[in-house]
């Protein structure tokens, strides 16, 4: 690390941008839609179902419709030189019910249609909710009700959230009848930090399909937080302020290491394809590395991304009682996805990607810089020994740990979450999130904790403010190939042994029991009650000295849901009852809550698919991992939360036959990173 003036700054990003990225001779099958793609699925879709009288058609969600698997890899050989066609799964709404199609970019047709008919429905579109919150600014009663607490209507700004589902039975609500969310509102008037002042006791039910109001309660006034102290913008906060650190900055002078090539990115011996969807934001697939010994690329991970976000709040008021949400399946973890800043949220030598989705009415948007990819060096150690034992001589060797992190950030209301995906050079991948943002308050009377009995389901941080707790389970897809996609799950337990006899002088040691999993029900693991090894081998390769080769998957914290198993909201999320899954792999298995989040009974998740029990010993197999928050707020969260991180690594164990980067030279004495 050393300082560089700004100048130095800017010619070595634009060098990294000359650098990095060669031609692309022809498309990837896993590559994201182009905005000209969209555009054609639009004119497909709409061509089929005119607009008219009698059809409303909006698009809810529109991804790729990858090829098989076996397609991809038969592809990768260079088997057949052919791409594959192109296709996209479109989920549309017509006429107040969900279409699931098809559609062939080739063929310039849909080639499949089918109408769902079961519960939930899909991912709000930004258009849903804008729409619905401007409803409140127009609607008699909802205006009468700001003016009676003494609030400029031009000061107030509205949220939807999603609704739940609570137990209501069919002939209450009629099977997938209303497609609603709650309207709830916060206040600026001083402040852009509208999440510290919101308007509580006010609530409107809208229907999406039909977009007008249908409920509306004005069940209690409470006072409106006060917005001193809110402020978060540097330009607006007061001094005096922290005294600031000198620049600090990674000067790479012969550019990045890493290439970019369409979606492939190869860095050190990885190489792997990034792309995007608007669910599930960022997408790695085909994560290789370089076998120096053998001389070949080895697979590790067919595809990962996040699946579900489930964030339930603890308060049990009238008005926050349903906020328990499936931020990816009910709001899009790539619909959320925000332009990242350059020198703030990513260092000056980072290279930026840009993504787009389809709008609801089909045409493309562009999310500028949604992804940037970057080498990392901090000081840490990626080995070291120092020999001091021999006489008269002490031997030392020292490499620095150079990674190369792929980044987004997903803003979801209030919390915003960075996602990063971080590639070692000794064939480990660390993924890790980190919570920041504002945390959700809810108004209230006290002033005081003192003044307190009750339970208020919260922190009271500040005057008339309680920051309620909550939960962040966070549960990713994993689609292990390690050297293969026959897999097997080995959980190898760490277990005391007394010593009874005579040959020591000790009286335990530990010892490792090793147990592989024959189906999906010997898969399910709660973390923390035992240490344990948790292990994907390949059980048809083994190393020289005999072991199955393998990687393993380290946890940094383990936690579980606390919320009964017989709550609907627990219903709904039982893909989190466990921090382990593997089941056997299904292309259309990707969604843990199911493919329809929003109001969802839990009949289509992770748990349902689990319960079929299928073989997962010496098969093509999917790792699941929930990492969790349990957020008990505390006044250093307001009004803006430092940010909090958690994530998990999978780390190679007997996949290499020694130390992979002991030949990893060490850099010259004129410059290091």
């Amino acid at each position: 690390m050393a300082a560089a003036p700004s100048q130095t700054i800017l010619f070595i990003i634009l060098l990294h941008i000359f650098y990095i990225f060669a031609p692309s001779h022809q498309y990837h099958p896993l590559d994201s839609l182009t905005p000209s793609e969209f555009t054609q699925i639009r004119s497909i879709v709409t061509k089929a179902y005119p607009e008219s009288s009698t059809h409303n058609l909006t698009f809810q969600y529109v991804g790729l419709e990858e090829p098989s698997k076996q397609t991809v890899i038969s592809w990768l050989k260079n088997e057949t030189t052919t791409n594959p066609p192109r296709q996209a799964f479109v989920i549309a709404r017509i006429d107040h019910q969900t279409h699931e199609l098809i559609v062939d970019l080739s063929l310039q047709e849909i080639t499949s249609k089918r109408i769902y008919s079961g519960y939930g429905y899909p991912m709000f579109t930004f258009e849903d909710q804008e729409n619905a919150d401007k409803l409140a600014f127009t609607y008699p009663p909802f205006v009468a009700s700001i003016r009676r607490r003494g609030l400029k209507l031009e000061e107030v700004v509205c949220e939807s959230f999603s609704v739940g589902w609570y137990g209501e039975e069919e002939e209450e609500e009629g099977k997938n009848n209303k497609r609603i969310v709650k309207v709830m509102c916060y206040y600026m008037n001083g402040t852009v930090n509208l999440f510290m002042r919101p308007i509580e006791g006010i609530s409107m039910t809208v229907d999406l399909d039909e977009m007008k109001i249908i409920g509306f309660q004005d069940r209690v006034t409470v006072p409106v937080p006060k917005a001193d102290e809110t402020e978060f913008r540097e330009s607006k906060i007061k001094p005096p302020f922290r005294q600031s650190l000198k620049e600090i900055t990674v000067v790479q002078p012969d550019g990045p290491s890493f290439t970019i090539d369409g979606h492939m990115i190869r860095w050190a011996d990885w190489e792997f394809h990034l792309s995007f969807d608007v669910r599930a934001g960022m997408i790695i697939s085909l994560a290789s590395i370089y076998d120096l010994e053998k001389q070949q690329s080895r697979r590790v991970l067919y595809k990962g991304h996040i699946s579900e976000m489930f964030v339930p709040y603890m308060d049990l008021t009238e008005e926050w009682q349903r906020r328990t949400f499936f931020d990816a399946g009910e709001y899009g973890y790539g619909l959320c996805s925000m332009t990242l800043e350059t020198l703030r949220d990513c260092p000056p030598n980072a290279v930026f990607m840009d993504a787009y989705f389809a709008k609801q009415d089909g045409m493309p948007r562009k999310i500028p810089k949604a992804f940037c990819i970057f080498e990392r060096y901090a000081g840490d150690i990626m080995w070291r020994h120092t020999e001091a034992t021999i006489p008269g001589k002490t031997v030392r060797e020292v490499r620095q740990d150079v990674s190369l992190v792929v980044r987004t950030v997903s803003t979801f209301g209030n919390y915003d979450y960075v996602n990063d995906w971080e590639f070692k050079q000794s064939g480990s991948i660390k993924v890790t999130v980190g919570l920041t943002g504002m945390v959700q308050v809810r108004g209230t009377t006290y002033t005081h904790k003192d003044q307190m009995e009750e339970d208020v389901y919260g922190t009271f941080v500040a005057e008339n403010s309680i920051a309620i707790h909550h939960d962040h389970f966070l549960t990713y897809r994993l689609d292990l190939d390690v050297d293969g996609d026959a897999n097997s799950f080995v959980k190898s337990k760490l277990r005391t042994t007394r010593v009874d006899d005579r040959r020591s002088s000790r009286k335990s040691y530990w010892t490792v029991d090793s147990k592989t999993a024959k189906t999906e029900s010997d898969a399910r693991i709660k973390l923390g009650s035992e240490p344990a090894e948790l292990l994907f081998v390949n059980p048809n390769k083994k190393t020289k000295m005999g072991n199955l080769i393998g990687y393993r998957l380290i946890p940094e914290g383990v936690t579980g849901p606390l919320l009964s198993s017989d709550d609907h909201p627990q219903i709904r999320a039982a893909f989190t009852n466990y921090n382990v899954w593997v089941t056997a792999y299904n292309k259309s298995e990707k969604w843990a809550g199911g493919l329809y989040a929003d109001q969802s009974r839990g009949d289509d998740t992770l748990a349902v698919w689990s319960n079929r029990n299928r073989s997962i010993e010496n098969e093509d197999i999917v790792l699941w991992y929930t990492l969790g928050f349990h957020h008990v707020p505390y006044q250093e969260d307001y009004p803006v939360m430092p940010t909090l991180n958690g994530g998990f690594e999978l780390r190679p164990s007997n996949f290499f036959e020694s130390n992979p980067v002991l030949k990893v030279k060490q850099p010259t004495e004129e410059f290091s990173p």
